[in-house]
């Protein structure tokens, strides 16, 4: 595990001074702003404050906040895995898996930072107007039980409201969008160790494809199906899709029969599983060249 942990602490050497790591974290913090501005536009309009993390919870609500948010880890990762001149003194003094290991670390802990700097995003741009207890505010209420959320696309809905308190929300929340996240950025160090070079980034964006292509919204406009057609489209997508699985919203609160949390996270649990499994087959198979020589 020391070992591991070395090979991980390398990787973020210099991460704060990487033009992409920078760039990424101030396109995150654009995205944020531009997505909150619909829930800024209510509290400035009706005087009304809001909980500290329903900013959060409303901007990353739906497929295309989420997915816009995760399109920038392949600008964060796109040079997975990390080889630089000091990697073969790492691989020579531990086995490939275990360089392996530190590697998936390093992106299991940049995504959380990522994660983590979204949330603290949106609560700092609406913290002029919040508070930090845990019951849900007279501007959620307006937006759940009214079509005001409806007509600004603000993902608000009743039976989020009514199945649990903000914290706990916005812990799944983001447990569901850090996981997804993560398979994502598994996908692009899978699709690089695979395929050499670069090609991650082409593995990631089939990835997100795949999610919005799978999209209920998407699939009712193609095949043009009426709104009492969609329910059967709603729980295949739901079961189906990883970026519908990452949607809160999407899920089973006792109404219907799309997938529960706690299934959700069991299936990001199992994606996860059969990345690491494949990086680890394509690792024995990977060139690793330094110097214009293999090892």
């Amino acid at each position: 595990m020391r070992q591991v942990l070395a090979a991980a602490k390398f990787s973020f050497r210099g991460f704060w001074k990487n033009p992409r790591v920078v760039l990424t974290f101030l396109l995150g913090f654009v995205l944020s702003y531009l997505l909150s501005t619909r829930i800024m536009v209510v509290i400035e309009a009706y005087h009304t404050p809001v909980q500290a993390v329903e900013p959060f919870l409303w901007t990353f609500g739906d497929s295309t906040a989420i997915l816009l948010s995760s399109l920038l880890l392949l600008l964060l990762f796109s040079d997975l895995p990390g080889l630089t001149p000091v990697s073969p003194y790492y691989l020579i003094r531990m086995t490939r898996k275990k360089w392996l290991a530190g590697e998936l670390f390093y992106v299991a802990a940049a995504t959380l930072l990522y994660t983590g700097f979204m949330l603290l995003s949106t609560v700092l741009l609406c913290m002029k107007n919040s508070y930090v207890g845990d019951i849900w505010s007279e501007t959620a209420a307006m937006l759940a039980y009214s079509k005001l959320g409806q007509n600004l696309s603000v993902p608000s809905t009743v039976k989020v409201m009514e199945s649990m308190p903000p914290y706990l929300c916005m812990v799944q929340v983001a447990a569901l969008i850090f996981l997804y996240s993560l398979c994502l950025s598994f996908v692009i160090l899978a699709g690089n160790l695979i395929f050499k070079g670069n090609k991650g980034m082409i593995a990631g964006l089939l990835f997100s494809g795949f999610g919005f292509l799978l999209d209920p919204q998407t699939i009712g406009t193609i095949l043009g199906l009426e709104s009492y057609e969609m329910y059967k489209v709603n729980v295949l997508a739901g079961w189906v899709s990883p970026l519908s699985h990452a949607v809160y919203a999407r899920h089973n609160f006792g109404y219907d029969r799309l997938p529960t949390v706690r299934q959700s996270l069991l299936v990001f649990g199992g994606l996860l599983l059969f990345l690491v499994l494949i990086s680890l087959k394509a690792l024995k198979r990977y060139p690793f060249t330094f110097l214009g020589e293999k090892e």
